[in-house]
């Protein structure tokens, strides 16, 4: 597992960041796969500690963050809230099958409203990203799309095949979206 520290509006503190590494080294026993681990530690007004971690394996990100008055509460806080997750991802995972590697890539972009309002003829790309879909059922979907906090997301259905996208309705349901023939 690697993991990347960052200190802001702080001094570098070598006991902080091998207990953060301590910590972190805990979620192992949930993921086989290879980790990716980035921490940011902050302090905000001399009293608010606070500490985000990010966790990029083979097909799952999971965020989480946390603020206390005290640095080590807030990495133990945010170290119990990853493991939450991963434990009710990992519950979940066990009741489906694994795909056998039909991810597909897409690629996402993201226009700029000046270039659509001026009637350009060609709309300006502002952000480009591209990143495999890994075929999962719509409830896998769902709970992806709540672990990395995000409001819809575009998966590759397993039954289907089929590229579908889930999103978060604003009465706090969710929505799918499945292409037609």
């Amino acid at each position: 597992m690697q993991i990347a520290v960052t200190f802001r509006h702080m001094e570098t503190s070598n006991p902080l960041k091998t207990y953060l590494e301590e910590k972190v080294a805990r979620v192992k026993k949930y993921i086989d796969e290879p980790i990716d681990a980035q921490a940011v530690m902050s302090v905000e007004k001399k009293i608010r500690h606070r500490v985000e971690v990010t966790l990029v394996a083979k097909g799952i990100t999971i965020k989480g963050s946390e603020e206390t008055s005290d640095m080590y509460a807030a990495i133990d806080a945010v170290v119990d809230k990853i493991e939450r997750q991963l434990k009710r991802y990992k519950d979940k995972i066990k009741r489906h099958k694994p795909s056998a590697g039909r991810e597909r890539q897409i690629a996402k972009s993201v226009l700029s409203a000046e270039s659509v309002d001026e009637g350009a003829v060609e709309p300006l790309i502002v952000r480009t990203n591209s990143f495999f879909v890994k075929p999962m059922s719509v409830e896998e979907a769902v709970m992806q799309m709540d672990l990395l906090h995000k409001d819809f997301l575009v998966f590759t259905d397993d039954r289907s095949a089929e590229i579908n996208v889930v999103y978060r309705r604003k009465d706090g349901h969710y929505g799918l979206i499945e292409p037609r023939n």
